[in-house]
């Protein structure tokens, strides 16, 4: 143990005094030695990778932190996890990403906090204020570099001191920014920084106050619980723990808006009541900063329940790992895009997250949700579906929440409303992109909170339902016409399940048709009916845009037409389906004949390799760079000519993984005038 300490005491020194040669000369013998411990081989990559980024060798450093990114255990070793993030940053910044450099930045100020590592914590407010200072935000900068003055003065740290005072002294005087990394833009960024805390609920309670004040650039920030009737403090940013728990108290007593100073958001429960998040403000915000709180609270809800289920004892026999088969009857595993789908269903085991499950009507997006319900500790319990298409506007409200007897006009008798009724099971709401907008934020309320309001009640009544949504809508664009609300949105696609259309797994086809055709013998006493060769050819063929439930009914329907012991040809189907080209055919007219269509630009024939799914998604990456490249990166510009609206756009642009959004203003730096 000391014989590793020491050498890697003396790395660190040589990289700290400016001899990275012999700092990785030293990390690599480390690293080379036989039995050397996890721990220590974990920091003699990060000593070379802060040695490469010192030489400014950006890929050798990159790779390093991707090595020791692999031997990371945040839970067991956050210390060496807040180092991590500061070189992290250290490479994001020399790479011209400083909205991501800033986030990393402050989530290492907050592991150092959490930890007591005061020297470690100097070292990253050091490194935020000139981040900051180097992109004009004077007064933030001014803010760390004095934490990191006090920090190293407490210490003794004479040269570290001496370097903050330094960095304190060149802070420009004409600022040109107020904040960094608070900007629409950076939603993902800070998405991605609430995610990575969600190891430790106290960190994801300091960060989910940090995200809420650097959001609205707020004077400071708190998530609490509703204990009894007193405020609980978690975690605060701006303030000390006296401050916080004071502003954690007045948000309690008087929740809500107070005179554009203070916003309150729901962050779901914990054990010991309602959780919340509050910011102080100077002034009053817009709709889009509020959305923004929204999203980080919705966030912040998912991560402290994923904490919660991390800190589960390991042996629970209600929430074992079934096999797939229990799980998922009727569901034919021979693609790998459906292997996806069955992964994520058996890691979703034991959870009880809140799921989107997305994909076109007629792909089995009700036996994905089954299959979760099965899993799940609630197995046993009610797994209620219900289609929000059939909820009117008038009755949304009652069919959801329910009423009490005389509340309106036709209420004769009292009603539970279909959430109730599923209290203890999963409640899955299919279509759920059509829920009527006037029920949306009680339905959010329910989310988060666990409870309900019935119509006529005074008040609230709380219930335990695990929810599993699915839709075949574009929600993205919902959102962005105002149809669907933005923090539903988010509270609701944390945790996704894609299933893709039957045409882009085709392979599926011959496996799922035999299995619908014993079921169907089965059921109509037919046995020994067999399909031709040729009505499998037209299967394959054929596009299903009714998908599973379309190939379901087709071979019920010809089979009803075929003779007990007789064989499925191609005259029992519909001629929909007929019309299909057979594997091979030419179209009608030949090549050269009337029904030839002219050959696709060279553009489109490198989109649609693949299948259809791919090659959608393809097609709109391209129209969304060109649009771009046209508009020479103006996003008001570009989501014109699409047809989209800002916001709609934005979200496309995440979805899609465009790093960017055009020229500086547009790319999420945060900086204002």
């Amino acid at each position: 143990w000391y014989e590793w300490n020491v050498k890697l005491l003396t790395a660190r020194l040589a990289v700290r005094r400016g001899n990275q040669v012999d700092g990785l000369r030293l990390a690599d013998e480390i690293l080379g030695a036989p039995g050397v411990p996890p721990a220590d081989a974990l920091q003699a990559d990060l000593i070379a990778a802060e040695a490469f980024l010192s030489l400014g060798r950006l890929g050798e450093a990159a790779e390093r932190l991707s090595r020791a990114e692999g031997r990371l255990d945040r839970r067991a070793t956050p210390g060496a996890w807040g180092e991590y993030l500061r070189l992290r940053a250290e490479s994001h910044r020399r790479s011209g990403r400083p909205t991501e450099a800033y986030h990393a930045l402050a989530q290492s100020v907050s592991v150092f906090s959490m930890l007591g590592e005061r020297h470690q914590l100097g070292l990253s407010h050091l490194a935020l204020a000139r981040l900051l200072a180097s992109q004009g935000a004077r007064s933030m900068a001014s803010r760390h570099a004095r934490e990191a003055r006090l920090v190293f003065d407490a210490l003794g740290a004479a040269t570290d001191l001496r370097e903050a005072q330094e960095v304190s002294a060149a802070i420009p005087v004409g600022a040109t920014g107020e904040y960094l990394g608070g900007g629409v833009d950076s939603d993902d960024v800070v998405v991605a920084r609430l995610v990575e805390a969600a190891v430790l609920p106290d960190l994801l309670a300091t960060e989910a106050a940090s995200a809420m004040q650097e959001a609205v650039s707020g004077e400071s920030a708190v998530v609490f619980v509703q204990a009894a009737d007193e405020a609980r403090l978690l975690g605060c940013s701006g303030c000390d723990a006296e401050s916080g728990l004071t502003l954690a108290r007045t948000a309690l007593n008087r929740p809500g808006r107070l005179d554009g100073a203070l916003v309150v958001e729901g962050m779901g429960r914990d054990a010991a009541g309602p959780r919340f998040g509050a910011v102080s403000v100077s002034r009053p915000l817009g709709q889009q900063a509020l959305r923004r709180l929204r999203m980080i609270a919705v966030v912040a809800s998912q991560g402290f329940q994923l904490c919660g289920m991390r800190d589960q004892p390991a042996s629970q026999p209600e929430s074992a790992e079934r096999p797939l088969e229990a799980l998922l009857p009727g569901f034919v595993c021979v693609s790998a895009a459906m292997c996806r789908v069955a992964t994520q269903i058996q890691q979703l085991q034991g959870t009880d997250l809140t799921v989107l499950v997305t994909g076109e009507s007629g792909t089995g997006k009700d036996l994905v949700a089954r299959a979760i319900h099965l899993g799940s500790s609630r197995a046993r319990s009610v797994f209620l579906p219900y289609n929000c298409t059939t909820t009117t506007r008038e009755l949304a409200d009652s069919q959801m929440f329910g009423h009490r007897r005389g509340s309106f006009t036709g209420a004769v008798s009292d009603s539970s409303g279909i959430i109730r009724s599923a209290n203890g099971g999963t409640l899955f709401l299919d279509e759920v992109g059509d829920l009527p907008v006037e029920v949306q934020p009680k339905f959010l309320r329910f989310l988060e909170q666990g409870e309900v309001m019935p119509v006529g009640e005074a008040r609230p009544i709380q219930v335990d339902v695990r929810v599993v949504a699915a839709t075949n809508a574009d929600l993205e664009q919902r959102v962005a016409e105002g149809r669907f609300r933005e923090d539903l949105y988010y509270r609701l696609s944390v945790i996704r399940i894609h299933v893709p259309p039957l045409r882009d797994r085709r392979e599926a086809i011959p496996h799922l048709s035999a299995l619908f055709l014993r079921e169907a013998s089965d059921r109509l006493g037919k046995p020994d009916v067999q399909l031709s060769q040729e009505t499998m050819d037209h299967f394959s063929e054929y596009w299903w845009p009714g998908n599973v439930r379309q190939l379901k009914n087709e071979i019920q329907r010809a089979l009803t037409m075929a003779a007990p012991g007789g064989t499925i040809r191609p005259e029992h189907l519909t001629h929909e389906i007929t019309l299909s080209p057979s594997p091979g055919a030419a179209a009608p007219g030949g090549p050269s004949g009337p029904a030839a269509l002219p050959a696709p630009p060279a553009t489109l024939h490198r989109i649609v390799v693949g299948n259809l799914g791919e090659a959608v998604e393809k097609l709109e990456r391209e129209m969304i760079r060109q649009a771009l490249e046209e508009a020479s990166g103006n996003i008001s510009e570009t989501a014109r000519v699409l047809g989209l609206t800002r916001r709609g756009l934005y979200l496309k642009l995440k979805r899609l993984g465009f790093e960017s959004a055009g020229p500086a203003e547009e790319q999420g730096l945060g900086l204002k005038a």
